[in-house]
């Protein structure tokens, strides 16, 4: 995520690291319900892990998005080696090493399913994602069956101005810290996607956690 490349790691704000009340927490869940998104709210991160894997069949085609939340409550592993489940992304691994990207762009596009996290998720139950290539853009949008994603509930705000402050002040400086070390280059803002609402009943879910998870 950027929208330059900046040499110097910048430090996020913690403001938006702190967590969301209970009141809050629950306008938001129901905020999320009335524009057609199903709503579970979890005590912790292991009922949240339970609660995704009980949403996905056996043998489900799974496209797990990059996430510090998956990665944190085992999710992705699960989805990845447990064998119990169709995982695309192991298979974006070994395109990517063949040079193959058009294959990756057409096999990512439209799975049965794609579990990912959120930055931010306004009080009105308006959902803010950023992404440096989009690539889990397009199926949350529509490409994707159904949609799960987890989330902590510090990443509540009130509205979207304050949205948008805490991708750039917050998400932004963490996953830029992440990129450096692991790809050894700067992260981008290339992209935000804003979702108001779903139409179509039961395609996406949000499991809210009363954890500090994620950026």
């Amino acid at each position: 995520m950027t929208t330059a490349i900046i040499d110097e790691v910048l430090a996020p704000n913690m403001t938006f690291a702190e967590p969301a009340s209970a009141e809050q927490i629950r306008r938001t869940a129901q905020a999320l319900e009335a524009n057609g998104m199903r709503t579970y709210v979890a005590n912790s991160g292991d009922e949240a892990r339970r609660i995704v894997l009980d949403l996905l069949p056996e043998e489900a085609e799974v496209f797990t998005s990059i996430s510090k939340t998956l990665e944190t409550l085992g999710i992705s592993t699960e989805i990845e080696q447990s064998g119990r489940f169709n995982a695309i992304r192991p298979k974006f691994y070994e395109l990517r090493q063949q040079n193959r990207p058009d294959e990756m762009r057409r096999l990512g596009a439209s799975p049965d399913f794609v579990v990912g996290s959120v930055h931010a998720i306004t009080e009105q139950g308006q959902v803010l994602i950023a992404s440096g290539s989009g690539s889990q853009l397009g199926p949350y949008v529509f490409g994707a069956g159904r949609v799960i994603w987890v989330v902590g509930a510090q990443k509540i705000v009130r509205n979207l101005e304050e949205g948008m402050r805490r991708i750039k002040e917050y998400a932004y400086p963490l996953e830029d810290a992440r990129a450096r070390q692991v790809y050894g280059q700067p992260s981008r803002i290339n992209k935000v996607l804003l979702i108001n609402g779903e139409g179509k009943s039961e395609r996406i879910t949000v499991v809210l956690v009363k954890e500090n998870l994620g950026f």
